[in-house]
């Protein structure tokens, strides 16, 4: 089966790496705003800014980065990546212990995480396209995909288990250790990997920092896809805050019942990725992307209809299972997708364009939607949202566009087949 296929031992290590930190991130789920409400006592504004200002922020901190990574070699930026991530988040506990910990510093902790994050993964991107074949893309895609979902599944509850017995800053210290061993595991792939685009560039060119979002915006399929993510994701993103005062507030669900009804769902995840590589093979990759992403704008506008009890926790259920089965779907053909269709010297600036614009929209349509929400109410405002959704298929490319050039010569040479 395609979904066995053996990757090699390099990618073996790289998905060793990638799922350690998935967990560590599940484990973290929501871990500086619990600190924020928890350890120093800030209100509904003061969390809302650290979860918008860190996205914002951290997407404006990422923008020369991503011409930075173009041009060395990507792992020991993944490494660094990780290893940043992993200083920052223990200066919490520190400064805890010590009784230092303030909201200026929850701030900059989120915003370093936000922009090694936008880095990591457009690195990575760069440092997987070199590594797997193209045939094999997809498949290493759908298995980032389950792990994530997985990660998501299992992660969150047992985070809110560790905290109440361990206390508040317990799974910011899982989360941190998790990338460190990331690193390490980085740090096993070992081999070589091939030189940067540009290897003598003694500082950024003007041009490089844009050089992503020009490519995306004249590209004839990567530019609706670009507008239908970063509108999907936005939207999703701006209607959970928003769900969780509406289920905890208004509808009277206890926290473990909010915590099942979107733990549950996440077995789609698993569902979707484990399809995405047949359901490609049968229908082809840009018909099955497309009719995935379609189908996941369909669901969200049912929670706007959510009632109080076992009905409700029902509905919330079904929803979310089809909207994660449908994203579990679509985002391993869309990755691949990106990979097959940008050219090679430019894949980091591209992932990279890609990530900040995402972050940027997600930032500014929470801000929105929670000002909709101030104005009408959290039910008003989730309905708007689903029914804008039920627009974004149009986005969506028609036809598929022609794949970017193939890795130079040795981009894959590395890769030891098993």
């Amino acid at each position: 089966m395609a979904g066995r296929r053996k990757l090699g031992r390099r990618f073996g290590w790289l998905w060793a790496a990638y799922a350690v930190s998935s967990y560590g991130t599940g484990l973290g789920f929501g871990a500086l705003p619990l600190i924020a409400v928890l350890v120093l006592h800030s209100g509904p504004t003061q969390v809302a800014a650290l979860a918008a200002a860190g996205r914002a922020v951290g997407a404006l901190v990422a923008v020369p980065l991503g011409p930075w990574v173009e041009f060395r070699h990507k792992r020991p930026v993944m490494i660094a990546m990780d290893l940043i991530r992993f200083a920052a988040l223990m200066s919490i506990p520190a400064a805890f212990a010590l009784g230092l910990l303030g909201f200026v510093q929850l701030l900059l902790v989120s915003v370093v995480v936000a922009a090694a994050d936008i880095a990591f993964k457009a690195a990575s991107g760069a440092y997987l396209k070199a590594l797997v074949p193209s045939q094999d893309l997809l498949v290493a895609n759908g298995r980032f995909e389950s792990t994530t979902w997985t990660s998501t599944m299992i992660g969150p509850p047992l985070g809110g288990a560790a905290i109440g017995l361990f206390g508040p800053v317990t799974t910011v210290v899982a989360d941190a250790v998790s990338y460190l061993l990331s690193a390490l595991g980085l740090r096993a792939i070992g081999g070589t990997e091939p030189g940067p685009a540009r290897t003598a560039a003694p500082r950024l060119r003007a041009g490089d920092l844009l050089d992503g979002w020009r490519y995306l915006l004249a590209h004839p399929t990567l530019r609706p896809l670009l507008l239908n993510s970063i509108v999907v994701n936005g939207l999703i993103m701006a209607s959970a805050p928003l769900l969780a005062v509406l289920l905890l507030g208004p509808l009277g669900f206890a926290p473990w019942q909010y915590g099942l009804v979107f733990a549950a769902p996440c077995v789609g995840g698993l569902i979707g990725s484990r399809l995405a590589h047949p359901l490609a093979a049968r229908f082809g990759r840009h018909r099955t992307m497309t009719a995935s992403g379609a189908l996941r704008a369909c669901w969200p506008v049912g929670l706007a209809f959510v009632g109080p009890g076992a009905p409700g926790m029902a509905l919330i259920i079904l929803v979310q299972l089809g909207l994660v089965t449908c994203c579990a779907l679509f985002n391993p053909l869309l990755a691949t997708y990106r990979l097959d269709h940008t050219e090679t010297d430019r894949v980091v600036r591209t992932l990279s364009a890609w990530s900040i614009s995402s972050s940027a929209a997600i930032a500014a349509m929470t801000a929105l939607w929670g000002l909709l929400a101030a104005v009408t109410s959290p039910r008003a405002a989730i309905a708007a949202a689903g029914v804008v959704l039920l627009a974004t298929p149009l986005l969506l490319p028609r036809r598929e566009g022609t794949p970017g050039p193939p890795a130079p010569a040795g981009a894959g040479e590395a890769v030891d087949r098993v």
